[in-house]
């Protein structure tokens, strides 16, 4: 472990789509590690993290389908665009270039909560409807917004 700051889990990413909201917790400690680990795991790292994100974006896209969720073109968009800059990052990094998957992880937490918020949280909304006939009530805790 080093002195690297890394990302951590907070209920504010809590969407009220149990299966989501579980796959969220695991995306958030792959990128954790992406973050905070040695340079010399960063390569399984990003493999690790390259995984995930398969697994995490082809179930997001299946339930997108499933369910004939409109807005889908640009989440799954969204999500190409993250793979394609993941295989270049993985391929950079097995070369040495250690700075490059550091830059990636980063901006992986910053992309990941907006993502959330407006994209995720839309499908969750639209599964819960499907599914319940409601959108989701979340309860979150120990959120310190400032306002």
């Amino acid at each position: 472990m080093t002195d690297r700051q890394g990302m951590q889990w907070t209920d504010a990413f809590l969407l009220g789509y149990d299966a989501m909201d579980e796959t969220h917790r695991e995306f958030v400690d792959v990128v954790n590690r992406l973050l905070t680990c040695a340079d010399s795991e960063l390569a399984s790292a990003m493999r690790a993290f390259i995984i995930h994100a398969e697994a995490h974006f082809g179930q997001e896209k299946a339930w997108m389908e499933e369910t004939d969720f409109p807005p889908r073109e640009c989440h799954i968009d969204d999500h190409e665009a993250v793979m394609d800059s993941a295989r270049q990052v993985e391929d950079l990094v097995k070369t040495g270039d250690f700075e490059v998957g550091r830059e990636f992880a980063a901006e992986l937490a910053g992309w990941f909560p907006s993502h959330a918020d407006y994209l995720d949280s839309a499908l969750a909304q639209w599964m819960a409807k499907k599914k319940l006939g409601g959108v989701p009530v979340v309860l979150r805790r120990n959120l310190n917004i400032e306002h």
